[in-house]
């Protein structure tokens, strides 16, 4: 199988879906390569971008028509072209997701338990609060209460914030007195572990033949590498966003999340490149071209500035 036949495979996998989630796959775009690289798209340039995963220009237009009416995108005109951009929420919502997406898992814990305390919300706030912070990784032992062994206190108080809880909620702290295997079936009742882990698993089965076929070469068609990144991370993204992240204590025995990280940051690693090429050929502002990365893109994963895939050990 060669890089070329890996990537269709995917793509053909991506298609043939019953329902093609063109908005979430536009969010992933925004996200994983407008933002970085000053956050605004010429419409004409995500119209050609989607084309490469099948969704057509229609297809595109309602979707970024929703993400506008859900708060996500905002829009500007010069001449007859439209521009997108992220709002004030949605920039939120990235830089809450970025580094959980992008970083390295914490596999250290205390044995503390963060706990919000959901009693003084009324009920859509509460529905709302537990939607949003489910995001972040909290899991509900209760109908009151949702719990984190390690939340990011800054996302968890922007998300507060949004939500406009922050003045309802009781944060507290508590600790794990006993590990055993109560507190494992706890965290199996909170979290739908199996079903994650199954999630995992399937992502390492999709892009592992791309990512044999990339330690043999460092070449890469920079629309594959596009095409690649980005499904890559709309894969992963949708898994991880689901994942509490628990402790290694607390995971089923043979977990695949740390397999999908490993083979998700080597690929990244070496896609990147190849992939912001087609963006800079291929992806418009009003001012031209697409800006170069912000210095923070540099840093995902560890560090994209790494040896070729076929230095590096496989994940």
């Amino acid at each position: 199988m060669t890089i070329d036949a890996a990537c269709n495979r995917i793509v053909k996998e991506f298609r043939s879906r019953p329902t093609l989630r063109a908005g979430s796959l536009i969010t992933t775009v925004f996200g994983d390569s407008v933002a970085p690289r000053g956050g605004t798209v010429w419409l004409g340039s995500l119209i050609r971008a989607m084309a490469e995963f099948g969704i057509s220009e229609r297809l595109v237009r309602t979707s970024v028509f929703r993400l506008v009416k859900d708060g996500w995108l905002q829009s500007s005109q010069v001449g007859r072209r439209s521009y997108y951009s992220l709002t004030e929420e949605g920039r939120e919502k990235f830089r809450a997701a970025t580094h959980r997406i992008y970083g390295e898992p914490d596999t250290d814990w205390n044995g503390e338990w963060c706990l919000l305390l959901l009693s003084n919300l009324e009920a859509t706030v509460k529905e709302a609060l537990r939607r949003e912070c489910g995001w972040l990784g909290f899991g509900p032992l209760s109908s009151n209460v949702l719990a984190h062994p390690s939340p990011d206190e800054s996302d968890l108080e922007m998300t507060l914030k949004r939500v406009g809880a922050s003045d309802d909620v009781v944060i507290m702290s508590a600790r794990t007195i006993r590990n055993d295997a109560s507190l494992w079936a706890l965290a199996r009742s909170a979290w739908n572990l199996d079903d994650i882990d199954a999630r995992y698993e399937r992502f390492v089965t999709m892009f592992r033949p791309l990512y044999a076929e990339m330690k043999k070469t460092s070449n890469v068609d920079p629309r594959n590498a596009f095409v690649a990144r980005t499904l890559l991370i709309q894969e992963y993204r949708k898994v991880l966003l689901r994942d509490p992240q628990l402790p290694a204590d607390l995971l089923p025995a043979g977990w695949h999340g740390t397999a999908a990280y490993q083979l998700c940051r080597n690929l990244y690693r070496d896609l990147h490149r190849a992939a912001d090429d087609y963006l800079s050929q291929f992806m418009e502002t009003a001012d031209g071209p697409l800006p170069p990365p912000a210095g923070s893109y540099l840093q995902r994963f560890g560090g994209l500035a790494d040896a070729p895939a076929s230095k590096r050990k496989s994940a």
